[in-house]
This record gives C-alpha cells, sequence and structure tokens, in this order.
C-alpha cells in the first residue's frame, strides 16, 4: 500500500482493523476496474485495535445508497412481526414506533419480505445498496434493485445526491453496474483476491437498511457454497451479520477492507433479520461485473443439457465408485451437447480437465467457459469413461427443450410387485406406460406417478416388460442393489434409481 498517497494518508490515518460485519443483498456481480485508477481502499489488519472503527471509517465513502425512479412497489409500514392488527394504526399518537415509522416507513424496501400486492409508485425510493468499484464512478448493485427503474441516483455518505446511469444488468446472478458521471474523484473498493472465504472469518457490512443510509453491521462467515434455490449458479456466501431491506447491493467487506460478497438475500419468516444472510462471492461477482463494464450484458456457455445430481444410489447403479458428476437426462434438440454425441445416462464426470462434482458445478463451469470454447468432457458411459470433445454455444442463443409426452392408456397390464409398479407397453411403442403405483412403495415415495412412463433401465431401452425384468435380473448378477430408472412425464424427464431384491 502506497502510504505516500495523501488521499490514503487522511482515509487510513492510524488504520488498524478488527471485526467485520455483514450485509445482506440479493445476488453478486464480477468483475472491476481498478488498473488505471488510484490506490483502492485498503486497511492493514495487522496491529488490529478492538473494533471495527477503522475498517468501517476508511471503506464507507466508498458505499451508496441506490435511489430508483421508475415501476417500484411500495413495501408495506407494517412493521414485519407485528402481525394483523398490530400494525402502525394500532400505535398510540404518541409512540416512538409511530413517529419513527411516519418518517421512514416509505423507504422500506429493496430486500426480500417485502409486500408482493403493495401498489406500485412512480417516484423516487431508496432502492438499496451499492459501492463504487473505481475512480471514476462505476458501481455496483443488484439487478433486483434497479430492474424495474428508468432513472437513477446515488446518495453519498457526505449527503451529495448524484445521477448515475444503468451500464449493465445479469438477471442470472443479480448483479447490475451503475456509473456516476462527476467530476471528482469517489474512494471505491476492490474485490478480495482470496478464491473463498473461510467459516468463521469475520465480516463487515455497511448498507442502507430500511432506506436509514450509513448503517454498519457485523458478524461471521457462517457458512460457504449456499444453493437457495435462485438460479443454477448459486454459491452464496452464509453470513450472521444483521442484514435488512435496503442492505441489497451492499459489500461485506473483511478485515483489510476487500469486499468478499455482496449482500443479496436473507432467511427470514417475517421479513426482518434473523441471522441468516446470504451474499454473493467475490470471486463469483468479479467476472460478472466486468462483463457488464465492457459490453452490458454477460456472455455464457451453453451445453445444452439437462442435467441433475449423482446420489449415491445412482452412483450405485451405474457402477461409479464415488457419487459425483452430472447425470444426464435429455440433451436438447440441436444443442453442442447432443451434436457432440451425449446421451440421455451418460454421467459427465469432468470439464477440460477439471472433476465436476456436482450438476450444479458443471452449470457454472459451462457458463463461465464461454461461447465458441472448445472442451473435452469426460463422460462415463456403460461401465466406461471415455471423452467426448465439444464446442459450447451461446446460451443467449438457446432454444427451449421439447416435454416429452405422456402415452395414452395401457391395455395390456403387469405387476412387478418387488418395485410396486404395474406396467404395460406404450400403445406408440416408446418405452414402459405406468399404469399403477403401490402407494407404499420406494416407488412413490421417490415421486413416480402413474401415468408417466419408463424410458429406460440402467440406459438400456424398454419397450416391454419381459425386457425390463431381464434387466434387472442382470443388475442383480452384477450385485446392484438398485437400477436407474430413466422416467418421462409432464414434469419432463428424471432418472430415480430405486432398490431391487436379490434372489
Amino acid at each position: 500500500m502506497n502510504m505516500n498517497n495523501p488521499k490514503l494518508k487522511t482515509i487510513l490515518k492510524g488504520s488498524a482493523a478488527a471485526g467485520l460485519a455483514t450485509v445482506m443483498t440479493y445476488i453478486g456481480a464480477n468483475g472491476y476496474v481498478a488498473q488505471a485508477f488510484a490506490e483502492p481502499v485498503q486497511v492493514g489488519a495487522e496491529a488490529a485495535a478492538p473494533g471495527f472503527s477503522e475498517v468501517v471509517t476508511a471503506v464507507s465513502p466508498a458505499v451508496v445508497s441506490v435511489r430508483v425512479k421508475g415501476d417500484v412497489k411500495q413495501v408495506s409500514e407494517h412493521m414485519p412481526g407485528f402481525g394483523s392488527g398490530n400494525g402502525l394504526d394500532d400505535l398510540p399518537e404518541n409512540h416512538p414506533l409511530r413517529r419513527f415509522f411516519d418518517q421512514f416507513g416509505p423507504s422500506f424496501r429493496g430486500m426480500p419480505g417485502g409486500d408482493n400486492d403493495a401498489p406500485r409508485q412512480a417516484r423516487p425510493m431508496s432502492q438499496g445498496s451499492g459501492f463504487f468499484i473505481s475512480e471514476d464512478g462505476y458501481l455496483v448493485t443488484n439487478n433486483h434493485v434497479v430492474e424495474d427503474g428508468t432513472e437513477f441516483s446515488v446518495l453519498l455518505d457526505d449527503g451529495t445526491e448524484l445521477d448515475a446511469k444503468l451500464i449493465g444488468k445479469d438477471s442470472r446472478t443479480d448483479l447490475a453496474v451503475l456509473k456516476v458521471d462527476a467530476k471528482r474523484e469517489f474512494t471505491y473498493v476492490e474485490f478480495a483476491t482470496d478464491k473463498k472465504a473461510r467459516v468463521g472469518d469475520w465480516v463487515v457490512a455497511v448498507g442502507n437498511p430500511f432506506g436509514l443510509g450509513g448503517s454498519v453491521t457485523a458478524g461471521i462467515v457462517s457458512a460457504l457454497g449456499r444453493d437457495i434455490g435462485n438460479g443454477p449458479y448459486d454459491d452464496y456466501i452464509q453470513i450472521d451479520a444483521a442484514v435488512n431491506r435496503g442492505n441489497s447491493g451492499g459489500p461485506a467487506f473483511n478485515l483489510s477492507g476487500e469486499v468478499v460478497g455482496i449482500n443479496t438475500a436473507i432467511f427470514s419468516p417475517s421479513g426482518g433479520n434473523v441471522g441468516i444472510a446470504f451474499a454473493i462471492p467475490s470471486y463469483v461477482a468479479q467476472d460478472v461485473v466486468q462483463d457488464l463494464i465492457d459490453d452490458g450484458h454477460v456472455q455464457r456457455g451453453w451445453l445444452g443439457v439437462q442435467i441433475q445430481p449423482v446420489d449415491a444410489e445412482v452412483a450405485e447403479s451405474l457402477g461409479l465408485e464415488k457419487d459425483q458428476g452430472a447425470l444426464v437426462v435429455e440433451p436438447q434438440e440441436g444443442s453442442p451437447g447432443a451434436e457432440a454425441g451425449l446421451k440421455a445416462g451418460d454421467v459427465i464426470t469432468a470439464f477440460d480437465g477439471k472433476p465436476v462434482k456436482s450438476a450444479r458445478d458443471l452449470s457454472v463451469k459451462v457458463a463461465s467457459a464461454g461461447p465458441s470454447t472448445e472442451v473435452a468432457l469426460s463422460v462415463w458411459r456403460e461401465g466406461e469413461t471415455r471423452s467426448i470433445e465439444v464446442t459450447l454455444g451461446d446460451l443467449a442463443n438457446a432454444g427451449g427443450a421439447n416435454e416429452p409426452e405422456t402415452a395414452p392408456a395401457p391395455t395390456k397390464q403387469e405387476s412387478l410387485p418387488s418395485l410396486g409398479l404395474t406396467l404395460a407397453p406404450s400403445q406408440d411403442g416408446d418405452g414402459l406406460l405406468i399404469a399403477k403405483v403401490d402407494p407404499d412403495s420406494e416407488a412413490a415415495a421417490r415421486g413416480i406417478s402413474e401415468g408417466e412412463r419408463i424410458a429406460s433401465i440402467n440406459n438400456t431401452e424398454v419397450t416391454n416388460v419381459t425386457r425390463a425384468k431381464e434387466i434387472l435380473a442382470d443388475a442383480r448378477k452384477s450385485d446392484r442393489d438398485h437400477a436407474l430408472f430413466q422416467i418421462d412425464g409432464e414434469r419432463g424427464s428424471r432418472f430415480v434409481a430405486l432398490p431391487i431384491e436379490q434372489g
């Protein structure tokens, strides 16, 4: 760090860091522009003194409140958790909570847990938080903060409000980049260079909860790699710092004043902080942010196959040693994966020489590789590993996959009591129709239902019950405890491992 820089001397005078807090936002962005700019905020973690004041003093000028004008929702003025009949209308006129919410209530927004049925307003509202990542005014926030906006401004920590323009946004990672054009140099922060934060690390969050602005919370990293069902690229840091509405898009700092995550979501039955917040990791955000700055959108690779996780039972049924990889359910017609020769029942175990740990891991690897990238896939098929070369497409140009159709009702039925299924050939000769499912069977417990069809067993197509019995017998001879059934239905195609009886 250049301590001869008078700007940094002022910001970091007596610098020592002692703790971290975390705020929450809706999802992260990647990339920053610092190469051509002055040195970013840094805080020395050595010789740390009790408290977080040094970190907060250094980074606060880089954190802003983001205001949006456009099609935004006004959040309920009732305090989360009060319940019906106990809102503001029931409080005495001189009650301190009534005075508080009369003043700040209209600014509550920007975080999950709001009133989705509230009327929409077309006027400036304090929507969330953001932070500068360059001296010349680029700043990061959440996509869900700005997505309905037509005009944007940012409120600095010194009270100055400046107009901003939208550079780009990405709904899949919930990231957005704004740009402020002003004749001044902005204090900015940079993303942490480490691949991952560690569980137990301190984090400090600065943001705009409930429209209050300039609020700081602290906590620790509670968990890593959280999948909260937001999308195929979920890889959140879980933190326990207090995060509330309005913290969306705000940064979570480490003790050195680097951004380790972008606060994006909370888990809360009431809409308020309960100590579980999620932030987009800096290493995820960097690439996305840089793409948005470069050309306003994010380019992602596209393989074009429907995939699902490989659990222990699926692995056992296929003869895999580990329950890792991504199981191909169905290649999309005309997709790069289909043209390269991927088939339903294949397990992708490695991508460009790197192990594939899960279906989500493959999604991230494909997206990160980018369009037109040539890669080698290691695929487990019919008890052996083979290599398949594929040139990835562009996700932006991907078409929709075809839904499999359900066959007509069968005429001749045959029961397989060990599986709890009654089957019959389909009228179009494609697979076996499931006529009945024993409600007490494993098949029922694993979601198989009447009207669906079995397309294959252990990756071998079946069109009659006799062939199904032969495949199951072969599996028993190989000492397999499970068989892998490909099930087609209204929900699409999927694989289910069912236990089979030995004997």
